[in-house]
């Protein structure tokens, strides 16, 4: 848990099981010094599975694992829940144009509520400005989705992960 984040009982998860996959690992030099500057956009995406592969490549696995009724989410929802989002749903064959759709929502959700944002892109951002924030970054998530099949082949995902998490947004 990381200062700011929601405290939640444990009554609230009881029976569900909570796994802590972290796409990315702070604490390296290489990864603060070429992703903090961009890390509440779509830009670190790259830098991160480059960086740190074995991170995004377990979180994914942990998904194809774990059936359906997954929840994917991070501090906020945007910025690594979009990445592995872009993964899945280019993964499934999801025309790009729809995930670039659902992540520039979330973006807009995400401005629209101040709670939602202690730091992020958006915060205290108009609408212009957001749509002026978002021209620079919705290209990468559309070519995040349609190279999903070979970007998860170079984290080392292989066919049966792959094709278990394309069954788990197409059941």
């Amino acid at each position: 848990m990381r200062d700011g984040d929601p405290e939640v009982s444990e009554s609230v998860t009881a029976g569900i099981p909570v796994l802590q996959r972290p796409t990315e690992d702070q604490s390296d030099a290489e990864f603060r010094r070429r992703c903090l500057p961009i890390l509440d956009s779509p830009e670190y995406w790259a830098h991160n599975w480059e960086l740190q592969p074995h991170l995004v490549r377990a979180a994914l696995e942990s998904i194809a694992s774990a059936g359906p009724g997954v929840l994917v989410h991070c501090s906020a929802g945007r910025d690594r829940t979009g990445m592995i989002s872009a993964l899945l749903l280019g993964n499934a064959g999801v025309e790009s144009d729809a995930v670039v759709a659902d992540y520039v929502e979330s973006v807009i959700v995400m401005a629209d509520d101040a709670s939602l944002l202690a730091h992020g892109s958006g915060a205290g951002r108009s609408p212009s400005e957001i749509e002026g924030w978002l021209m620079g970054r919705t290209d990468i998530v559309r070519e995040t989705a349609e190279d999903a099949p070979s970007i998860l082949r170079a984290l080392g995902l292989g066919d049966t992960e792959r094709s278990l998490l394309r069954r788990l947004l197409l059941a």
